[in-house]
């Protein structure tokens, strides 16, 4: 892991680290660690937003770290139909197939550093599985995935597809060459990720190489979340320890540190990182299964 690399990460656009004489660095409000469980047919799941209370996540809702598993011949999960309504799902599959399919009889298939950005919206059925091949001769299997809310004046939109290729993800490289990044959804240091949000969001993944530090500036009118996929590291210039399936919540500032420990275990070489945040909508969240509304009436409709 993952999918998408470069040869040499020095031949890409830098990120201009925050000037530190200005800069307001935020501090780690807190780190959880996501429980295991089970989603769908019975695929493995971190819980990565356990624990965290829902103004703290605000505009995100829900998030699943899927795997990482090596299936045998046979194994291979997916989730049988179900509904959505009155969110966004994004599915960033780092490695493995999914082919999904809906009720308005859209589908297509996400592999190794794809993302498919699904807007419920007013309401919509929708089913995710491996291909067939894939459960015939098991396979490698990790991904994300993560709730958006809908403004309320967005709730009843006509559902709509975003398939993002990995190759379309905007590649960075921190000031000194020693992390990658890749930009799936908004913009960081004024490079644009290509997914489209309702809610202004960035989302991105970074392999942070070991002893390395990666400093990235951060609206301040965002959250700033930091959920670790593989291996150890730790967040903001306390060093707060961090390691993988640990949710690190930053409080206010313009600016964001993650480093790598300069000891990684041999499955994971590297710090992988996602960092996600994006401007709360604060407005009332009723959660139920599959749903996500402004109110109790409006979940029982």
């Amino acid at each position: 892991m993952p999918a998408v690399t470069v040869d040499n990460v020095l031949t890409l656009p830098r990120i201009a680290p925050p000037d530190p004489a200005a800069a307001r660095q935020r501090p780690v409000r807190s780190v959880t660690t996501a429980p295991a469980g089970f989603e769908g047919e019975g695929f493995p799941v971190r819980r990565a937003f356990a624990g965290v209370p829902q103004s703290e996540l605000d505009p995100f809702v829900h998030m699943d770290q899927m795997g990482e598993v090596e299936y045998a011949p046979g194994e291979p999960k997916g989730t049988s139909w179900h509904p959505h309504r009155g969110f966004e799902t994004v599915t960033y599959i780092i490695d493995g197939i999914f082919d999904h399919q809906d009720s308005n009889g859209g589908g297509g298939r996400i592999t190794n550093g794809d993302t498919q950005w699904m807007t419920a919206g007013a309401g919509i059925l929708h089913i995710e599985a491996p291909p067939e091949h894939l459960v015939i001769s098991g396979g490698l299997f990790h991904g994300i995935q993560l709730w958006v809310n809908l403004p309320s004046a967005n709730k009843w939109n006509p559902p709509r597809y975003q398939d993002i290729r990995g190759s379309e993800a905007k590649l960075l490289s921190s000031g000194d060459g020693g992390a990658l990044v890749r930009v799936i959804a908004g913009q960081v240091a004024g490079h644009e990720g290509p997914g489209s949000t309702f809610t202004p969001i960035t989302l991105l993944h970074a392999t942070v190489s070991p002893g390395a530090q990666l400093d990235l500036p951060w609206p301040a009118e965002y959250n700033a979340l930091a959920y670790v996929l593989a291996g150890r590291g730790s967040a903001g210039t306390e060093g707060r320890p961090l390691r993988v399936g640990q949710l690190a919540v930053f409080g206010p500032g313009d600016a964001i540190t993650l480093a790598a420990d300069g000891t990684q275990e041999a499955r994971s070489p590297n710090l992988e990182v996602l960092v996600l945040g994006g401007r709360p909508i604060r407005e009332p969240v009723v959660h139920y299964g599959p749903f996500v509304m402004n109110t109790r009436e409006e979940i029982l409709q």
